[in-house]
């Protein structure tokens, strides 16, 4: 039996709710194998991020190699990345090894609030990472910090997913966890938009929900599933574990 690899590239996290552990937890239950190159080490919880430590660069470029050249990854999630410098390791990298699929979740801000990107590695995002994404999956304040505008209305998350597929080429899933009537989803596409929604779940332990759904579409497209599915399966998945209630 052959399991797909999957490859994360993002931040421990050292509580094991978001970054690498989510992304690796999530992987191995949707029946892929789970690699890692470590951006940055976070002395974090639920409640807030206490310190980052970013890895060298170089050395984020030898976990990349040693992964590829060993165990190419079907797909690639890219979490947390805290610097330019970081950034235009990995955007080289995934230029010159190709994956076929890539999930970018352009983490900004963490869910307790604490900022987790320096300001210039913002424009290196946008210019070398997200042109390369077979999808982005930002919430409704990182879609804001990307577009320039202020998202209140459903009508503004559609206008504003539809001008980042515009500008990056790039499927867009405009995430609405932060909206306040719902927890409904806006995916745009080659194909045009659509509306996936979702009941919201009375759940406070939200802590690496973004993490996990990203991984979890990363995995179901290694899995040769259509963009759309993975995500509709995506969501199924973490609105399940959301609806389990398991607290620590």
């Amino acid at each position: 039996m052959k399991l797909p690899a999957v490859l994360t590239i993002a931040g421990s996290d050292s509580s094991g709710g978001a970054g690498i552990q989510a992304d690796l937890k999530t992987i191995t239950m949707l029946g892929c194998f789970g690699m890692s190159a470590i951006t940055a080490l976070t002395a974090q919880n639920t409640v807030g991020v206490q310190d980052v430590f970013p890895v060298p660069p170089g050395f984020l470029e030898e976990q990349m190699q040693s992964v590829f050249s060993d165990i190419p990854p079907a797909a690639v999630k890219i979490g947390m990345v805290a610097s330019a410098e970081l950034i235009h390791v990995i955007a080289e990298r995934l230029s010159f090894y190709k994956p076929k699929f890539i999930v970018v979740d352009p983490v900004m801000v963490s869910t307790s609030g604490s900022r987790l990107i320096e300001e210039d590695a913002v424009a290196a995002l946008q210019n070398e990472l997200l042109p390369m994404a077979s999808v982005i999956t930002p919430n409704i304040p990182e879609t804001e910090v990307l577009t320039g505008t202020k998202i209140d209305s459903k009508e503004k998350m559609e206008q504003a997913a539809q001008a980042l597929y515009n500008k990056y080429e790039t499927a867009v899933l405009c995430k609405g966890g932060h909206s306040i009537e719902d927890a409904n989803d806006y995916l745009y596409g080659a194909d045009g938009g659509n509306w996936l929604e979702s009941k919201r779940i009375d759940n406070q332990n939200t802590h690496g929900t973004g993490c996990t759904l990203s991984s979890a579409i990363a995995s179901y497209l290694a899995q040769d599933c259509e963009l759309t599915d993975a995500v509709i399966k995506a969501k199924e998945y973490i609105s399940g574990a959301l609806a389990d209630g398991m607290d620590l």
